[in-house]
């Protein structure tokens, strides 16, 4: 393992739900970023966002741990969930709402409806 994969590791074991992103949850650098962070801040998830534009090395490593090439990328419970389409389209279907439930993380149930209602 190297440092990079390591440090990447660690990161994904420290919290429930980890959103590797450009910029941060309050402040999104891009569009897809922006997507993911709006999503888990509405359904109110407690989770914790890696800035990849603050760190080249964990930008670059980030793709070669999932294997995945773009950013944002969403773990939950130390498992790798997608990008932006991936969790938009679990969002839309009600397979986020699933999965938070089989793995106890809190959200907001009636949050996530309406997105479904809005998107509908």
């Amino acid at each position: 393992m190297t440092q990079v994969t390591e440090k990447i590791q660690e990161l994904v074991d420290q919290a429930d739900v980890v959103l590797f992103m450009k910029g941060t949850k309050e402040m999104p650098q891009c569009g897809f970023s922006s997507r993911v962070a709006g999503v888990l801040n509405y359904m109110g998830v407690d989770y914790r966002d890696v800035n990849v534009l603050a760190d080249d090395d964990v930008r670059q490593g980030i793709k070669d741990f999932s294997d995945w090439p773009t950013i944002p990328q969403l773990y939950v419970k130390g498992e790798f969930v997608g990008g932006c389409d991936i969790v938009t389209e679990m969002t839309l279907s009600g397979e986020l709402d699933q999965m938070f439930d089989q793995k106890g993380i809190g959200y907001d149930k009636a949050a996530a409806d309406k997105i479904r209602e809005a998107n509908a």
